[in-house]
């Protein structure tokens, strides 16, 4: 065996390998304490984009891991689960997720905007329309145009906040979903990309996600009320959704400093020039 001033060759080469894997290590664990895992709502990561961009210039250590949006549902099992740090949600937390632990921190709300392709010249819309479009009376606007419906699952938020506006739109909505040959988007980016793609069309959208993802669609008022946060906020535009963070109480600290930000006077400027209406004292969970 060959020694190196009285030391094993051997054990000195184990050494340096037993030394480079502990930097390894400690490099991989800090790459993964840096980074923050969020998923959830379409337009709630709409919401985030500009948040990120903003809090990154300060923290260029920390990376986003954000796919493709799972939805409220999807992404508050996924935190309960461990599989990521936080979920914007726009659904009630339900008490079996509440029970594993998730806990939900308000933050604020959006209009959810009645959008059409631009196609459609129209610039405001009654209720007594929409229920006459969704239910099938009215198919096609004043210059003779189809009007595809684009509609969201049966389960989804936006389709329980649209039938909240009249027992006439509950009817409407649950006639759309029984015709054949419907437009159904699972997700919002979907469903605003239907939108804007498609001739005549017509469906809804978190104003948030319009506004930051710089949809080209047209926004309408409804019964001649655009749908801006200081309409919601006074109660003169009926249709909104939340936007709130779910955690568990394993949030590790990257994300921890993250949602910080996001409920500080900064954030909140940033976010209420896209349209969010920031719940009054709200505050993260820790």
């Amino acid at each position: 065996m060959r020694y190196l001033r009285g030391i094993p060759t051997k054990s000195i080469c184990f050494c340096i390998v037993l030394f480079f894997f502990f930097i390894f290590a400690g490099r991989t664990r800090a790459f993964a304490e840096d980074t923050v895992r969020i998923n959830g709502s379409g337009t709630g990561l709409e919401m985030l984009k500009p948040l990120i961009e903003v809090y990154s210039k300060s923290h260029p250590g920390v990376t986003f891991d954000i796919q493709k949006p799972l939805g409220s549902s999807g992404a508050v099992k996924a935190v309960v689960e461990g599989a990521l740090d936080i979920a914007v949600s726009s659904k009630p937390l339900r008490p079996d997720e509440a029970a594993r632990g998730a806990k939900v921190s308000t933050f604020g709300k959006t209009p959810l905007a009645v959008i059409t392709n631009k196609s459609v010249s129209k610039k405001n819309i009654t209720v007594r329309e929409l229920e006459a479009i969704y239910s099938g009376a009215m198919r096609k606007w004043k210059n003779n145009e189809n009007i595809r419906v684009v509609l969201r699952p049966q389960g989804d938020i936006d389709t329980a906040i649209l039938r909240g506006l009249s027992p006439g739109m509950d009817r409407a909505v649950s006639e759309a979903h029984k015709r054949y040959g419907m437009i159904t988007a699972t997700t919002d980016p979907e469903s605003n990309d239907m939108v804007a793609r498609t001739n005549g069309s017509i469906g809804t959208a978190g104003l948030a996600g319009i506004l930051a993802g710089k949809i080209p669609v047209n926004i309408l008022s409804l019964n001649g009320v655009m749908p801006t946060t200081a309409a919601v906020a006074g109660g003169r535009y009926p249709l909104s959704k939340d936007l709130n963070f779910v955690t568990t109480e394993r949030l590790p600290e990257a994300a921890a400093k993250f949602l910080d930000f996001v409920y500080s006077e900064r954030a909140r400027g940033v976010v209420e020039r896209i349209g969010v209406l920031v719940s009054y004292g709200s505050k993260a969970y820790r």
